[in-house]
């Protein structure tokens, strides 16, 4: 916008030549002008003549960087033609390229057909299938030979009369399925007998007993002796240890192993419970499976 502004702006270049005219027409009408005034003009007239050079060249450089910039479009609109143009050019290889390729298929696809044509009507006639084929069999004839004595001859005879004697169904096989059916009942027995002789898996269980008294006066020894006093079909005591609880008390924590089919824990706990002078109360603290 500047430069479009000083371009069209009106300069008056020759305004000095103007002012020296003028100041000789009315030196010549007023009389001669004294040399200072003189001087004072003369300095403001190179001052104007200054400031015309000044605009001059100003003048000139924006003339010419307005040339530039307008070259400058013009060069960028040269340069994408001549892109333009480069891009049109390989346009034109590629669809020629595109065409060799699709004439190209072509042909194979013809080519294709013509062998699938071809293979179809040259197709191997079917295979008979194969007749077995039987060896010839020559009728044997049998060749009987002369019979060195009348007595072999009789042997064949007895033979075949005792094989008339024999019963092919068998009148004794009633007995032998009776026998059999003994001797598997006999077995079974046997096998049930020693599976019940045979000691089965014991179940048994891990008890930890908390055995109270009933104060910190009570001998826990004795407690102790009573408690292990205790004999029952599968009951095996164990470690003990004194646990404190407060205030001086202290609890008897005794362990023991039961088997479950002979022993409760109901049953156990009455049995400690009797002795009313040392326990106050029996717990199981812990209760695990063998």
């Amino acid at each position: 916008m500047a430069v479009d502004y000083f371009l069209h702006e009106k300069i008056w270049f020759e305004k000095y030549k103007y002012d020296d005219a003028e100041r000789r027409y009315y030196e010549q009408m007023n009389g001669p002008v004294s040399s200072s005034s003189q001087q004072q003009e003369n300095g403001a007239s190179t001052i104007l003549r200054d400031i015309a050079r000044a605009r001059e060249n100003i003048q000139k450089s924006l003339a010419g960087s307005a040339s530039t910039t307008s070259s400058g479009p013009a060069g960028d609109q040269n340069e994408l033609l001549s892109r333009i143009s480069h891009l049109e050019v390989e346009n034109q290889n590629l669809r020629s390229v595109v065409a060799d390729l699709q004439t190209a298929i072509f042909k194979l696809e013809s080519r294709l057909n013509a062998l699938e044509k071809s293979s179809t009507s040259h197709q191997p006639s079917p295979v008979p299938p194969t007749q077995k084929v039987e060896p010839f069999s020559v009728p044997s004839k049998k060749v009987e030979l002369p019979s060195a004595s009348p007595a072999k001859k009789t042997e064949p005879a007895a033979a075949e009369e005792d094989d008339d004697d024999i019963d092919l169904f068998g009148s004794d096989d009633e007995e032998e399925d009776q026998e059999a059916a003994k001797v598997r009942e006999e077995r079974l027995r046997q096998y049930a007998e020693k599976k019940a002789k045979k000691p089965g898996l014991i179940a048994k269980s891990s008890i930890l007993l908390d055995v109270k008294p009933w104060d910190d006066e009570t001998d826990m020894a004795k407690m102790e002796e009573c408690v292990r006093s205790i004999h029952m079909d599968g009951l095996v005591w164990g470690a003990s240890k004194l646990v404190p609880v407060g205030y001086g008390i202290k609890k008897l924590q005794i362990q023991c192993v039961v088997e479950d089919d002979k022993v409760g824990t109901d049953i156990l706990e009455e049995e400690i419970t009797k002795f009313e002078d040392y326990v106050q109360s029996v717990d199981i603290a812990a209760f695990n499976k063998i």
